[in-house]
């Protein structure tokens, strides 16, 4: 393309880059992919694409964090051209065109023109710039959470992203048309379609078969909180602390609405504001720690309550008793996972740790309000950790985070056992139930039975998945037994263990 002859151009060029993921400080990013597309303005149409790997300098720099994010190993860019093979190209697409794509401004834009100087040329210029990440923030609202590209597109059911730089662009530009649909609708009738705006909690597509939608990798750990108010669910003080993100997708989220700062309507509170949720959960905490000084719970006199799990019921005997650890005999391996990616495993003298903990006291039991970016309510709940527990696990973060961080990692290891003495007096620990979807259904990853007053235990049955039913259930201040496995996640430069519970056995209320 001949800069000279730029000004002339109106078409945008929607791209997007893949990078490495620097270890350390200062390190700096390598393009790994570029993608790109013109688009006609006045229709939306595709005029022109192009995409392709890039080798960067040093192959060493393609680090396992980054191969987990797009998939992009070393071996895949081995034979690509390396970013000057392609520059003509990527300057010919971009100079003199108007640039868009999602939070181009702070990273891809910087990268562009790093790249161009790194090879001693000229980088291209824009004839202007849409980031859609601050202009959805600004038009639409933070409707569909924290605004990443994989939200938007799952709140319009256009399935999951890639993270390839073509796929992320035609992503990009159909959530702009969605987007601008909804708010041309909203502006047609705003007294129907903005007083009460109720929105779907998941995609309208189906997804695959026998998905579940909380592995270890890709399930809840991507969006900020959202506003507390009283159309968006509130968020468990216990999961901040857990330093958890959440994909709040609002049931019913109202469009934003600017007020004017002299009018009488009363001043709406600051939606991030989380004083009063704090001090609410810190007096429950405090009422439930006072009960059960009070009344201690009592111990069966003639069987111990994990070996009556057990032997009732078979197919557990890989999981072991809290003093059947040996701390030192805790160890990891590396195992293959999807889409060629791997997992750090967890071992107990060579074999898979899982753990059976007798009498766990619930601390916080499931909120119904939480879903994950599937649309399906997040099941997870807290309960108080034991010192051997705690131990045990602070033993296996030790090793997995070692061996995560030998082997390349830079991402944030978070402790599974979560220590809060501001809120409650015990450690805690987060269970999580996996959801199996399958189609429009879903049901739930865990068995769970219920022992009653002499010692039977049964399995509960569920016609249908309930989340109101299963969170009576596992409310606060119950007790169970616990059958889980410990899994590791890395999740978008976050990573740490999770329990991922198999079977629950609930005890009768005292």
């Amino acid at each position: 393309m001949n800069p000279t002859t730029s000004g002339d151009r109106s078409e945008i060029c929607f791209f997007d880059l893949e990078t490495t993921i620097p270890r350390r400080r200062g390190q700096g990013f390598s393009i790994l992919e570029f993608g790109a597309i013109l688009v006609c303005p006045k229709r939306l149409v595709e005029l022109k694409s192009f995409a392709s790997l890039v080798r960067p300098d040093e192959l060493s720099s393609i680090s396992l964090d980054s191969v987990r994010f797009n998939g992009i190993t070393r071996d895949a860019v081995a034979e690509a051209p390396s970013f000057s093979d392609i520059a003509e190209e990527v300057y010919g697409f971009l100079h003199g065109s108007v640039w868009a794509g999602h939070n181009i401004v702070k990273f891809d834009c910087v990268r562009i023109r790093e790249a161009f100087e790194k090879i001693g040329r000229p980088a291209p210029e824009p004839k202007g710039i849409i980031d859609s990440l601050a202009l959805l923030t600004k038009k639409f609202g933070r409707r569909a959470g924290d605004m990443k590209m994989e939200t938007l597109a799952n709140y319009f059911g256009l399935g999951k992203q890639t993270h390839r730089s073509l796929d992320d662009v035609r992503m990009n530009l159909e959530v702009l048309k969605y987007c601008a649909t909804v708010l041309f609708l909203e502006s047609s009738l705003p007294d129907i379609f903005t007083a009460d705006c109720a929105v779907s909690p998941g995609p309208t597509t189906s997804t695959s078969s026998k998905l579940y939608s909380e592995s270890p990798i890709l399930d809840m750990y991507t969006l900020s909180p959202s506003s507390p108010s009283k159309s968006v669910p509130c968020i468990s003080l216990m999961d901040l602390e857990n330093g958890e993100d959440h994909p709040i997708v609002s049931l019913q989220t109202c469009h934003t609405v600017e007020v004017n700062s002299d009018a009488t309507t009363p001043a709406q509170s600051d939606p991030f504001d989380m004083t009063q949720l704090k001090n609410e959960i810190k007096t429950e905490a405090l009422k439930l720690d006072a009960i059960a000084k009070e009344k201690p719970e009592p111990q069966s006199p003639d069987i111990s309550p994990a070996r009556a799990t057990v032997e009732g019921c078979s197919g557990y005997a890989g999981f072991l008793e809290l003093d059947e650890v040996s701390t030192t005999s805790i160890s990891v391996s590396i195992t293959s996972h999807c889409r060629g990616t791997h997992r750090i495993k967890l071992l107990h003298r060579n074999v898979a740790l899982q753990l059976c903990c007798p009498r766990l006291r619930v601390r916080f039991g499931i909120n119904p309000k939480f879903v994950n970016q599937a649309g399906w309510p997040r099941l997870s709940f807290l309960v108080d950790a034991t010192p051997i527990f705690c131990e045990i696990l602070d033993s296996c973060d030790a090793v997995a985070k070692k061996f995560s961080e030998d082997h390349g990692s830079s991402s944030e290891w978070r402790h599974v056992v979560i220590r809060n003495y501001s809120y409650v007096n015990n450690p805690t620990v987060r269970l999580h139930i996996p959801t199996i979807v399958n189609g429009d259904t879903a049901q739930y990853g865990t068995e769970i039975h219920r022992k009653d007053q002499s010692g039977n235990v049964q399995q509960y049955i569920f016609d249908k998945f309930d989340v109101t039913k299963l969170s009576n259930l596992l409310r606060t201040g119950i007790s169970l037994d616990a059958f889980f496995s410990l899994d590791t996640y890395y999740y978008q430069q976050s990573a740490g263990i999770r329990l991922v519970a198999k079977k629950l056995v609930i005890h009768p209320s005292q």
